[in-house]
């Protein structure tokens, strides 16, 4: 009986401690403190409260199968490559597709889901792809104005199509013989800091502009003359780098915006590591290291983005792993399709 008294006692003392001003105060010190410690004694620096580290990409699809109907001819089909995919994860991030034409209301919710958007190479210039990727810039552009760092990377026709909706222009591209060829990169730029180049090993920067190390395969572009002599392109966009196509003519290959984190690409980043449907495509290291820089940068501004999803099992529901690549056997090695 006593040593249940004294039990007793015990908890009500304890349960008066834990209630104390003082130990309130120490629990909030260890709350705030700014070091993890870890069971086997090592501490540990806490992640950095202003980044996101489980980022989403959304990634626009492309009308089609992607390798001229021989996985798919239906008429509703679109297309992710696998590459992409794989480009965005390997930067640390997570993909949602975003079907070009699925329901505008469903489009919305998964951009309230992601942290950036990708838009990919392809050919579509017209009609609802066409439309939907003008309506995911201008969401962008809010949202970077609301005040949420939301990034945009355009690959190859992304760019051009970034260039027709800034200069309100549809004709502004060139033509450009560009296909299927390695080139140098050739910097418009002495300093690469405040640059998406500014975290690539100086070493690795040098290789760009004398090797063959980014894939290009287009049609069309814009010269640096071109984008300079319009005002809404020339203040939208700097040119980091321009690359002469086998006429020996300049076009832009990579431009950034002076004030939203949108990178614009004419050639392919994601191809050195991820596509082999070609023997142009560079598979050197140093080849390898440009996608992996390149992907790093994107995602670490897709960890600044302050969106959350505020439904994680409807975020589970979109995530590229409820789908499977089909193999293309050329081309694009494995391409997601959604019909």
């Amino acid at each position: 009986m006593a040593s249940n008294v004294g039990a007793l006692l015990l908890l009500l003392l304890l349960a008066v401690w834990i209630g104390s001003p003082k130990v309130e105060s120490l629990a909030l010190q260890v709350e705030d403190d700014a070091i993890f410690r870890s069971s086997d004694g090592f501490s540990c620096p806490s992640p950095d409260p202003l980044l996101y580290y489980r980022p989403v990409i959304g990634i626009l699809t492309h009308p089609g199968d992607g390798v001229n109907g021989r996985l798919s001819n239906a008429t509703n089909a679109s297309n992710i490559p696998a590459s992409c995919v794989r480009f965005v994860e390997s930067g640390g991030a997570r993909v949602i597709p975003i079907i070009y034409n699925e329901p505008e209301d469903l489009i919305i919710q998964k951009l309230n889901l992601v942290n950036g958007v990708l838009l990919t190479g392809g050919w579509a210039k017209t009609g609802l792809y066409y439309d939907v990727a003008k309506k995911i810039f201008e969401i962008v552009l809010a949202k970077n104005d609301a005040g949420d760092h939301f990034p945009l990377l355009a690959v190859c026709l992304g760019f051009e199509l970034l260039s027709m909706f800034i200069s309100q222009n549809n004709d502004i591209c060139e033509r450009f013989y560009g296909e299927i060829r390695a080139s140098t990169l050739q910097f418009s730029i002495s300093e690469t800091n405040g640059t998406l180049f500014e975290r690539f090993p100086p070493d690795l920067l040098t290789k760009m502009s004398k090797e063959c190390l980014a894939m290009q395969n287009h049609l069309f572009g814009i010269s640096p003359k071109r984008l300079q002599e319009n005002s809404a392109l020339s203040s939208f966009f700097k040119i980091l780098t321009t690359t002469a196509d086998t006429n020996n003519e300049d076009y832009i290959s990579t431009a950034q915006a002076y004030n939203y984190p949108v990178i614009a690409f004419q050639w392919h980043p994601e191809k050195n590591a991820f596509d082999w449907g070609s023997n142009e495509i560079p598979h050197s290291e140093d080849a390898v290291r440009v996608t992996q820089n390149t992907a790093n940068y994107f995602i670490s501004e897709a960890r600044k983005s302050s969106s959350r999803p505020d439904d994680p099992v409807m975020l589970l529901s979109h995530l590229i792993y409820n789908h499977k690549p089909a193999y293309a056997g050329e081309g694009y090695d494995e391409v997601y399709i959604f019909t």
